[in-house]
């Protein structure tokens, strides 16, 4: 029988992966590492047996954490991508040739590197783009004291586990909004809410004190088990929650986009959330 790896992120219920075959496995400086084959998903990644990513979902994921933003904002230069050190995000976002500069902080090199080898498809050679840069350092440590701006940030981070965990505090969001441009949007991983709903209801309260208009959209992520997978808003600028879908298209067209999960009509439906959530985040 097919050795087995079971996620360990709840304590009442879990997934289970067949290894078909054991990539690599080691310990880094910041935590567990673990790529193995799977029929059903390719390529997985866990990190401290929580997984991370798979090859065959990662695009869902990625792109509506890359697109729904930076079309939103229509006028987007300059990207920072907190984490997504296995180069997904980045792999979208350079697909925006409008984008400039693109600074990414990640804080374990390691993931970096074995993405690169193991997870190839995820970066697809983004990590070459000219207009990229990497910064090795802890996310919250570089929006506290960097001065640099930027039009959007895309915290794609670990569960607030570990080392992610910093990045879900109050003052980790304040720093990002002094990092953003005038009219600047954040976005974030927040979680499955069935799973998880007090990290998001957590998330609404600190971006309530913080940001003008702020919000959560979604998406079925067939990794993140237990429904569907919420994203963090956050921005001064309501008016990039309400883009009329005849702009995003006509962006969407402009950039050359084709994608496989992310639509211009899918965007703004994004945003509407079951009953459930807006109770709890105070909505309904």
């Amino acid at each position: 029988m097919a050795e087995r790896v079971t996620e360990t992120l709840y304590d009442a219920y879990a997934q289970q992966f067949s290894v078909d075959e054991k990539l690599l496995e080691q310990n880094s400086q910041h935590q567990h590492l673990l790529i193995f084959e799977n029929a059903k998903f390719g390529r997985v990644l866990t990190l401290d047996g929580v997984v991370q990513t798979t090859e065959g979902d990662e695009f869902v994921y990625h792109e509506m954490m890359t697109h729904v933003p930076i079309l939103a904002h229509g006028e987007a230069r300059r990207v920072l991508i907190i984490g997504g050190g296995d180069g997904g995000i980045l792999r979208e976002v350079v697909r925006h040739a409008s984008v400039e500069a693109i600074t990414q902080v990640e804080i374990d090199e390691a993931v970096v590197a074995m993405s690169k080898t193991y997870l190839p498809n995820h970066s697809a050679g983004a990590f070459d783009d000219p207009r990229f840069t990497l910064v090795i350092n802890d996310g919250f440590a570089f929006v506290r004291d960097s001065s640099e701006q930027f039009d959007v940030i895309i915290v794609d981070s670990t569960d607030p586990i570990g080392p992610g965990e910093a990045l879900f505090t109050q003052d980790f969001y304040a720093a990002c909004k002094d990092r953003l441009t005038p009219g600047g949007v954040v976005v974030t991983q927040n979680g499955v809410p069935y799973m998880q709903l007090d990290e998001v209801c957590n998330t609404a309260a600190r971006f309530s004190r913080l940001f003008a208009d702020w919000h959560f959209y979604s998406a079925a992520v067939p990794t993140y088990v237990g429904g569907i997978m919420t994203f963090g808003w956050a921005s001064d600028n309501a008016a990039l929650r309400r883009v009329p879908v005849e702009t995003l298209e006509a962006r969407y067209r402009a950039a050359g986009l084709r994608t496989r999960y992310y639509t211009p009509e899918l965007h703004p439906a994004s945003f509407a959330l079951p009953g459930y959530i807006l109770d709890a985040i105070g909505k309904r």
